[in-house]
């Protein structure tokens, strides 16, 4: 392994650094002949059409060691990757349920991708304000409401509101439709609550007839528009949208706006940021909309999933069974505890692999396996860091020396750690989270490779105390990649 990094000399001729001419092969021997080697590059050769170079591996220990420790949390981030980097206010509006109903699977893929947006934000110096947009209005809270005058109770509405809620709403939405009264029943409701009072309703009712809407067609002909207002007044998503964003520019005077909802919504988003600047607000640009694909086939053992909080049991309990059948599971004070954080984080693994965009089948199996590209790998080899931590700290007390970590598995290990910048850094470019997970993910790889070759226990003191900060090193890394993720690292497992 005697490459550490490689030039291609095509990619300069793209980015203009080279001027075209002469063969490719011939352009490199030429321009390697013009570089020197210096303290950090030790090797300079000619490959196909490339330019390898090898990097003084004693610095490159030293010097990934000494920022990893430097830093802390805060490496990968404190880098000049990010300096300039414009911190402001952020809001990112995420989850949204409906308080008619329960939060159910489909606010699993906004919750998790909006708050990991949000810890990344936060992160890099900005200061985020999280919203969950309480779906607390619409024809379906007319509804709710004409059904809870019928067969509400006030008690139950204080013991468990939110089941409470939706099982009146279930009842309500039967009845609706066999029933034309029902219906009625919910649209009065819903007026009144639009208007104040009835008094005040009709009269608006006869200054306003027709559907408001607002054109956004080129040529000002309607071919393409957006219903602002229903013909009876009330009001649709759209418009309580566009109100929360000039009320939120009020209240927060935000440097960006976030909004996390599924790809379906994408339509609904363009036309609020439309009607927005046609309002003539210059801020519109400073708003985004990060859609997500769907979720398939998360069943549980009741059979389909409707509420999160099936799903986040059941990755309890099938994790729990898991660490019980297995052999390594070590002596737990609090097993559910663990159970929970490491099932979160399969969920979490698997929805963040591929693109957002992306729908994808859901499998419990794939997703809880301990081997593999999953969140249980990840908490498994942050668990067996940290008991080799427990195990050899007490031993150390000699210098980090930097000439004990040349071997292979050592150099790729610290290789892949000094990328850590740049990763954060395209995630921040294009928020998507697999380039992360991907990187932990070969980080977690080669720790266990290391794990196994690189001896701590039994060895020189020098040497043992190297290996032993590049293992504490790398748990503190994808411990923190881990939380920009919105998962909790485990210790123990």
């Amino acid at each position: 392994q005697t490459l550490d990094f490689r030039v291609s000399v095509n990619s300069l001729l793209a980015d203009d650094c080279l001027k075209s001419g002469s063969n490719v092969q011939s352009r490199a021997k030429t321009l390697s002949e013009q570089l020197t080697c210096d303290d950090v590059v030790t090797e300079i050769a000619v490959g196909q059409g490339t330019i390898n170079f090898k990097v003084n591996r004693s610095l490159l220990a030293e010097v990934v060691m000494q920022a990893i420790s430097k830093k802390g949390s805060k490496y990968g981030i404190d880098s000049e990757l990010f300096r300039g980097y414009p911190c402001g206010r952020v809001i990112v509006e995420f989850s949204s349920p409906n308080i008619a109903k329960k939060f159910h699977a489909g606010h699993l893929r906004s919750t998790i991708i909006g708050n990991f947006i949000a810890n990344l934000k936060q992160a890099l110096g900005n200061d985020v304000i999280r919203i969950n947009y309480l779906g607390d209005w619409g024809m379906q809270f007319g509804l709710l409401g004409a059904g809870f005058q019928l067969f509400g109770s006030e008690v139950k509405l204080k013991t468990n509101p939110l089941q409470h809620l939706f099982d009146v709403y279930v009842e309500v939405n039967k009845m609706a439709e066999n029933s034309e009264d029902i219906q009625k029943a919910a649209q009065v409701f819903f007026k009144k609550l639009e208007g104040g009072d009835e008094q005040t309703l009709s009269m608006w009712e006869q200054f306003r007839q027709g559907t408001g809407v607002v054109d956004l067609s080129p040529n000002g002909d309607l071919s393409v528009y957006a219903k602002i207002v229903r013909c009876d007044g009330t009001s649709l998503y759209l418009t309580r949208d566009v109100a929360a964003a000039i009320d939120r520019m009020k209240k927060y005077d935000f440097d960006q706006m976030i909004y996390v909802t599924d790809k379906e919504q994408c339509t609904h988003f363009q036309q609020l940021f439309e009607v927005l600047k046609i309002m003539g607000y210059n801020w519109t640009e400073r708003c985004q909309h990060v859609p997500f694909g769907l979720v398939k086939g998360m069943k549980t053992r009741k059979g389909d999933v409707v509420f999160l909080e099936d799903v986040l049991n059941e990755a309890r309990l099938r994790m729990l069974q898991n660490m019980a059948a297995s052999k390594t599971t070590k002596e737990l004070e609090d097993p559910e505890d663990t159970a929970e954080k490491v099932g979160v984080a399969a969920l979490i693994i698997q929805d963040f692999k591929g693109p957002l965009l992306s729908d994808y089948e859901f499998d419990w199996d794939r997703v809880l396996q301990s081997q593999g590209d999953t969140g249980v790998f990840l908490q498994y080899t942050h668990a067996r860091l940290c008991s080799l931590q427990r195990t050899c700290e007490d031993d150390l007390q000699t210098q980090f020396n930097p000439a004990y970590l040349q071997d292979p598995q050592a150099i790729a290990l610290l290789q892949h750690l000094l990328r850590y910048d740049e990763v954060l850094h395209q995630v921040s470019e294009d928020l998507q989270p697999k380039h992360l997970v991907n990187y932990l993910i070969m980080l977690s790889r080669l720790a266990s490779i290391a794990h196994r070759t690189l001896h701590v226990k039994g060895n020189l003191p020098q040497r043992a105390t190297a290996r032993f900060l590049l293992f504490k090193g790398t748990s503190s890394v994808l411990a923190s990649g881990m939380k920009l993720l919105g998962i909790t690292p485990v210790e123990k497992m």
